[in-house]
């Protein structure tokens, strides 16, 4: 069992301890293209997000909003396999020194061999992995996988879940808790749900020291709402939209809104 300290957790106490929070981005690999997804996740980097999250495509999410979905259908139909995954955390990570995680469902990840891909991740320099559909109890073999190479496992909190589910989530995650902002799909809102505060709230109460919130946050102000009171603000749906609307330029533009709205926050009392 390795002892690696999370990078991304690092990251998230650093960016608190600068009195902001982390900005979280997601975009899918293989969208538009495998190198223009590379190149688009070099520029949120550029533009000031500090952890990076790459989606898998996947033909049957059950999680991802209809923005995320076109992409991903996209980067299918142009020929994504897993292992462009791991090409693409390679060359990104070879060009920044954000972490990078991948966010998959779980199914493709034991068809291509859970400690397979443990080892092909950590070679690439990734630093873990976001897995929506699995949950800690049937995650053993994750378990041992990441604990053995040092990889992140960031489950994820919903407004929904036990109290008991959520000190599960806490205990088991690495990096951190991926808090569930709303309930439903991805998708940017103009309001985010006021469930998110209470979700951090009971994260908080039984043990978590970094909770990060995703689901429907899409603006500077958002960002700056969520980083008053949790670790991170994760944006994706925006993010998408804006790659599939203006190419690489376009998604540098809004991470740099976006991190604008990272900064100097003071955390909410």
């Amino acid at each position: 069992m390795t002892t690696t300290t999370s990078t991304v957790e690092s990251t998230i106490a650093l960016r608190r301890k600068q009195g902001g929070g982390a900005l979280i981005g997601y975009l899918p690999v293989g969208f538009p293209t495998l190198s223009e997804s590379i190149d688009a996740a070099v520029a949120l980097v550029a533009g000031g997000v500090d952890i990076l999250e790459l989606g898998l495509p996947y033909s049957d999410p059950v999680m991802d909003g209809p923005v995320i979905q076109a992409a991903t259908q996209q980067a299918l139909a142009g020929g994504f396999r897993l292992r462009h995954g791991i090409e693409a955390v390679a060359a990104i990570t070879a060009q920044v020194d954000a972490p990078v995680l991948v966010m998959t469902y779980w199914n493709p990840i034991v068809q291509y061999g859970v400690d397979r891909f443990a080892d092909d991740l950590q070679a690439a320099g990734g630093a873990g992995l976001i897995t929506p559909d699995l949950i800690p109890d049937d995650a053993a073999d994750w378990l041992s996988a990441s604990d053995r190479t040092g990889l992140d496992r960031v489950f994820l909190a919903a407004p929904s879940s036990s109290d008991a589910r959520l000190e599960q989530a806490v205990q088991a995650s690495r990096g951190f808790v991926y808090a569930v902002s709303t309930m439903g799909i991805t998708g940017a809102r103009s309001d985010v749900d006021s469930a998110a505060r209470v979700l951090i709230d009971r994260l908080r109460a039984v043990g978590s020291t970094s909770a990060c919130v995703g689901l429907g946050i899409s603006t500077p102000s958002q960002v700056r709402e969520i980083l008053g009171y949790a670790d991170g603000a994760i944006v994706g749906s925006a993010l998408v939209k804006a790659l599939a609307e203006g190419g690489v330029p376009a998604v540098a533009a809004l991470a740099r809104d976006l991190a604008a709205g990272a900064r100097d926050i003071r955390p909410a009392v």
